[in-house]
């Protein structure tokens, strides 16, 4: 399983590119508005996650990512949630997301046009996008201590930004 992941991963890697960026991209949130990327993007990093309702793995990460986001929105973090729900359930999201007291964006992705053009075939998929949105980080899937891995990448990103600006 674990030889899959990563075969998965270095072929999204490297078929989207090392200097891929996140597209400039227009979805609804929950509130029915439509949201740009810009909008929403963090200062210096934006930590993209891509979800369903249905899937327990993203069900079982979306608690660290409340708190990666209460730790890190002072530094220029954002987190951004992708609901991946088809339209027959997106009614459950809302009620979902407010269940587990989510504290950040959640935009949907009901006709998968995103995640299509990111090549996201796995979830959780997560990116992290720099202040350019290029892409810096990615990664699949959910187990536990995955929070630690996410959390040594973004101090090592914010670290590299900041003494980027001291420069």
């Amino acid at each position: 399983m674990m030889k899959k992941l990563i075969i998965v991963f270095v072929f999204i890697f490297f078929s989207i590119g090392q200097s891929a960026k996140i597209p400039e991209f227009k979805l609804t949130d929950l509130k029915n508005r439509r949201v740009s990327f810009s909008d929403v993007k963090g200062e210096r990093l934006t930590i993209i996650d891509f979800w369903a309702t249905w899937c327990k793995p993203c069900v079982r990460a979306i608690p660290n990512l409340v708190e990666l986001q209460k730790d890190y929105m002072d530094r220029g973090v954002q987190v951004i949630g992708i609901n991946v729900d088809s339209p027959r359930n997106t009614p459950k999201v809302k009620p979902f997301v407010r269940s587990l007291g989510v504290n950040y964006p959640i935009l949907l992705d009901i006709n998968g046009e995103l995640s299509q053009q990111l090549q996201v075939s796995v979830l959780p998929t997560l990116f992290i996008a720099d202040a350019e949105r290029e892409i810096v980080f990615i990664h699949q899937g959910y187990r536990p201590g995955d929070d630690k891995i996410l959390i040594k990448k973004i101090n090592s990103l914010l670290k590299k930004s900041e003494n980027d600006e001291k420069e």
